[in-house]
């Protein structure tokens, strides 16, 4: 939660793909406070999402779940019409799904592995967007805003390379996506976090990894989930990035600095 108030955000109505744990759920939680309907996005992680819209209804908030597979262009779209009928309108998506599926060397990669990979962070983007775009037009002050990597700018570590190549789509999707959808009042950009503490790491990163990723951090810690919220709040707010268009914001301690 936080307790900054952006007057702009109250009302809204937002879908938060990935939303029933870490970056998402930290987002889903805040949105809320600040008065958006949320819809937590969630494929596998039924029990995580309800508690997130849980948290957010007793704290007075509004959300409701919504499951689908990411990596499926007809499940996404669903879940973009089932927010919309939900709330009656959509003002902004944030599309945060996205995973690493498992770490496989270039060497040694598949057709099955890359179409996963490629699918679950690349397609997901665009097949979420295009539904909800007529949505957004209709909003007169819509925002997507997509999760790349600081991986789609230094090639990912060891296994992770993929993951990063598909994160550098996802960033060239948002430039490409935001001087299409300007001229409709949409405004598209990006928060590509660096090692940030979540599920996501748990399960795909050893203890060594993250030591040698934390070495790397000039701020010395590894970033939290809480401290990605502050950039895609402005990032939707009209009023405080109205004519920031196309732009990645890199969330890293430093690890970064392009």
């Amino acid at each position: 939660m936080t307790a900054l108030t952006i007057p702009d955000l109250a009302g809204k109505a937002v879908l938060i793909t990935g939303a029933s744990t870490g970056i998402g759920a930290a987002l889903a939680k805040a949105f809320a406070a600040q008065g958006a309907s949320v819809g937590v996005h969630y494929h596998s992680s039924k029990d995580a999402a309800e508690a997130v819209v849980k948290a957010i209804t007793d704290a007075g908030g509004r959300a409701v779940t919504i499951r689908a597979d990411a990596s499926k262009s007809v499940e996404m779209a669903r879940a973009v019409e089932e927010a919309t009928t939900a709330f009656g309108r959509l003002d902004g998506l944030i599309n945060n799904a996205g995973g690493m599926v498992g770490r496989m060397n270039y060497a040694d990669m598949t057709d099955a592995y890359y179409d996963q990979v490629m699918d679950l962070n690349g397609r997901s983007v665009i097949a979420a967007s295009r539904a909800a775009i007529p949505h957004l037009k209709q909003s007169g002050d819509g925002f997507i805003i997509n999760t790349t990597s600081i991986a789609a700018r230094n090639g990912a570590s060891n296994g992770a390379g993929l993951y990063g190549s598909s994160k550098a789509l996802v960033s060239n999707i948002t430039r490409g996506m935001a001087k299409e959808l300007i001229g409709f009042g949409i405004r598209v950009n990006a928060i590509a976090p660096g090692v940030i503490d979540t599920p996501f790491h748990e399960r795909y990163s050893t203890e060594a990894q993250m030591k040698a990723m934390l070495a790397t951090i000039p701020q010395g810690r590894l970033g939290t989930a809480q401290d990605c919220v502050g950039a895609y709040l402005f990032l939707a707010s009209q009023a405080l990035s109205g004519y920031i268009i196309g732009q990645v914001i890199e969330v890293n301690g430093g690890q970064l600095m392009p």
